[in-house]
Formats: C-alpha cells, structure tokens, sequence
C-alpha cells in the first residue's frame, strides 16, 4: 500500500516505534529460550564422577526438542488459522496471547529459583516451549495481518523489530553472564528481561489505536498513568503548571498516533486482513470475486527484515487493488506449478538452516580456557548468527542476484547443504564418528558467518520473487503458499537436526 493522498503524517514515527517494539516481542519467546540453552543443558546436566572419570547417565537432547517443539505451532497454527482467526477477535488474539507469553514468562523465571529433578523440569521446559510459541505464532501472524493495512514502510518497521530479537536476546545472555552474580541470579535476571520486553510490547498494542475503535484506545491506563507522572512530577519538582505538559502530550498523541489510525484503520472497518493460509491452500477457499484480500508474510526463528524497496512487502503486507479482485483467481495447483522452484528454495533454506542451528552449533566448544568459554557461544553463534542474516537479508535492497528466471538460483540455494559438514566438522562436543577438521575458533566463526548470510539472504530473495511469477490477483494465494512452505521448511530441518547430532 502506497501513502495514499491525504494521508496524515506519522510525526517522528510514533507509529513507526510502536510496530518495530511489536515485531521486536513477536519473536522474544524463540530467542529466549534458544539462547538460554546453555542454562537448560546445565540444569539437565546428569554427569557424574565414577572411578576418577566423569561419565553421563542420561542425554536429553535438549536442543534438538526445543528446536521441533518451537516450530511445529507455526505449522501447526498456518493450517488453522481460518479455524481460529474468524471466531476470535483480533484484539483477543493479539493481547491475550501477549497476556498468556508474559505468564509463561514469569513462571520460567520463577522455577530458575525451584530445584527441581532433571527428569520433571524438562518436561515442564518443554511443555512451555509448546504453549509459548503456539502463542507467539498466534500473536505472529494476527499482527502481520493488521500491518498489512498500513503502508508498506510499516511493515519494515514491524520485521527490523523482528530481526533485533535474536540480537536482544544475545546481548541480555551476555549481560547476565558479566554480571558478578552466581549462575542462579544471572539466569534469573536473564528471565526477567523478556518478561519486561512483553510488558512493553503489550502496552505498546494497547497505545496503537485500532479500527472504529480508536477513540476508546486514547484514555487508556497507561496514558492516563503517563500523565499521572507528568503531573506529579510537574507539580512536586518544577512547581510548574502540570496542565501546560499535559495539554501538548494530548494534542501530540491525538494527532499523530489517533488521526494516522483513523486514516489507515477505519477505512478498513470489517474487512478481514488475518493471514487465512489454510483456506489458501485448499481449494474450496479460494474466494470468489469481490472478496477482500488477505494479507501473508514471511517470519524465520530470528526475523530479520527484507529490503524496504523489495517487491514481496508489497505483494505480501498490501491489499490487492479492487480492480485485481474482479479478476478469476487461478487455481492453487496453477499457482504452485508457478512458484515450485521459489516454494522449494524457502523450505530448503530454512531446513538446512535449522537442522544445524542451534542443534549442532551450540554445542561447539572453544579451544581457549578461561572466561572466553562462557562468551564463546553467545559471541559466535547466537549474536554472530542474528547480525549477519539480518546484513544477508539488508544486502537485497542493493542486490538481487541470481535473477528470478535464472536457474543459478536453486543450485545457490542447494550448495548450502554443504554447511552442514563444515559445521559437524568444526569442535563439536561430545562427539561419537566423525572426526574435528576445523577446531580452532576462527574457523567456526568464518563459516558461521557465510552460514548465516547466505541464509538470510536466500530467504529474502525467495520471499520476494515468488510473488513476481504470479498475476497481482493470485498475490494472497502465493503469499499463503510461502508461508505454509516455510513453515514446513522450519518443522523439517527441526526434525533432521537430531540424527545430524546423533552422526556427529
């Protein structure tokens, strides 16, 4: 969606703010529990010392469930979403679901305080690593969906929040590992931080005024707390006139945040935006002619964003013209026949991707003592791996090749598979066939880049082109078929990477 004529101006990016703080909480309960892996692993750790050797009684491969039990709720959830999203608000969908992380959240961070035996907290973790991320995918794609009315920066906006999440989850680990405090206070602390990232992704929802509703969103708690503070502050520290701040901070907000709402919002009173991917992908849903036009995406683990000026965010956040709806739409099979090869690259891309990372590479130990061993992870796979696909997918706003049409593209896709042995061969521990052939840290860090450059930016590039194979009118069906493939993608490489850890 372009910015239409008369639109009003989002001064100083209010709107802009809170969508990016939005894609930001949309990926927290992903990051955070990956990144925490080194915190389970410890607790579940069995070890133990027998005649002078120390031996393991029990492996529970804690990273590789963690990894299938995050991904299969967005398969899961794709499938269901014309089952759910009709029968549910959206403002349900997207606070309750916030509502429900934040709990998750505070009861994960109380039991880093609970001893518990291995065997019952990995399955109260892995029962929360479910619940959660089936909430996240349902407050994922609700949000994509209400992103899809604005216009296409916004949409920017909400996946560079997105793509910081992996990064903020790095740095709150490494936070907590400077931090002088023991491993149980450090964890706790650790814990918290998201907990306080969902408070404020919350609030932030409930600022953003919605549809017809907009009025009603404006004398919320939290404003009203707001200028609580001003006043209080105003009067007991300034001794100045608290109606003077108040005044301007109204005004400000009614203007920008309020008008751009009811400009954007209202115009698409009872129009139906949620990503229907299954009613997409069967083919008694496809609509008739006339029917509002819904909205899909693309979201990886980490979420990084596209480039601003690429094709798929207009294909994949903007309603398609009326014009475009008076047109037949073509069948589900047809439009799969055009977009196969782009459909094959997402999944193949996210599969490898996942099948190695964080699975194997967690697990990869540093040659060096001392305290580098409690960074090196942190360091060199999860902020590494966040910055450098969030660059990968950056770099497609300047370039874009291999072409749509040319088949250099597919074999691009497919040499990745070949970092999956680079990675299995670097110091991965413990390890039971295959040989270390790169063991130094330099070495893993290096492919870890490539790794995760490449990746973001195939991902991007499958994104965007797919909607350029089909008519603008097939642009809702394609979009779902994307979605539906990568999330396929992500459950597969989930599955594939516990025999890669078991060969290893």
């Amino acid at each position: 969606m372009e910015t239409q004529e008369g639109a009003p101006r989002d001064r100083w990016h209010f709107v802009g703010i809170i969508f990016f703080i939005l894609g930001l909480g949309t990926l927290l309960p992903w990051n955070f529990f990956m990144t925490a892996s080194l915190y389970f692993n410890n607790r579940l750790n069995t070890s133990e010392w027998s005649n002078g050797t120390m031996t393991s009684t029990k492996e529970y491969y804690f990273n590789n469930w963690m990894t299938l039990l995050s991904q299969l709720p967005l398969l899961l959830f794709t499938l269901l979403n014309s089952i759910l999203y009709p029968r549910i608000s959206e403002k349900i969908r997207i606070a309750g679901s916030q509502v429900f992380i934040l709990i998750i959240f505070i009861l994960t961070a109380i039991l880093v305080k609970v001893p518990m035996v291995q065997d019952r907290f990995f399955s109260i973790t892995m029962a929360t690593i479910w619940f959660i991320n089936s909430f996240g995918a349902v407050l994922q794609g609700s949000l994509f969906g209400l992103v899809g009315l604005l216009p296409q920066k916004y949409s920017t906006f909400f996946m560079s929040g997105q793509g910081l999440a992996g990064a903020f989850a790095a740095l709150a680990i490494l936070m907590a590992i400077a931090s002088d405090t023991n491993a149980e206070t450090a964890a706790l602390g650790y814990f918290i931080t998201p907990c306080v990232g969902t408070l404020v992704t919350l609030i932030s929802y409930l600022l953003l005024p919605k549809l017809y509703s907009a009025v009603k969103f404006l004398p919320t708690a939290t404003v009203s707390m707001l200028c609580v503070c001003v006043c209080v502050y105003s009067l007991l520290v300034n001794k100045t006139d608290a109606k003077s701040l108040i005044n301007p901070f109204c005004i400000l907000y009614t203007r920008v945040v309020q008008e751009f709402a009811r400009f954007y919002l209202n115009k698409s009173k009872g129009q139906s935006y949620e990503v229907d991917a299954s009613r997409e992908l069967l083919p008694k849903g496809i609509q008739e002619n006339g029917e509002p036009n819904s909205q899909a995406t693309d979201s990886v683990p980490n979420g990084s964003p596209c480039s601003p000026e690429s094709d798929v965010a207009r294909q994949a956040f903007v309603s398609i013209d009326a014009e475009h709806d008076k047109q037949v739409k073509s069948s589900v099979l047809e439009v799969l026949k055009k977009i196969w090869v782009m459909a094959f690259c997402i999944t193949f891309v996210v599969m490898v991707t996942l099948s190695v990372f964080p699975a194997v590479t967690v697990d990869v130990k540093t040659v060096y003592e001392g305290k580098w061993e409690n960074y090196f992870i942190p360091v060199c796979c999860f902020l590494l791996f966040n910055v450098m696909d969030w660059i990968g997918r950056s770099i497609t706003s300047h370039v874009r090749w291999p072409s749509k049409e040319s088949r250099l593209f597919p074999v691009l896709v497919v040499s990745r598979v070949l970092f999956i042995p680079l990675l299995m061969f670097c110091n991965v521990q413990e390890r039971h066939f295959m040989p270390v052939l790169f063991g130094n840290d330099w070495s893993f860090a290096i492919i870890m880049v490539f790794f995760s450059v490449s990746s973001g930016y195939c991902v991007c590039l499958s994104m965007s082109y797919a909607p350029q194979l089909v008519a603008p009118q097939d642009g809702e069906t394609t979009g779902a078929l994307m979605m539906f493939f990568l999330a396929l993608g992500l459950s597969l490489g989930a599955a594939l990477s516990f025999l890669l850890r078991l060969i290893v």
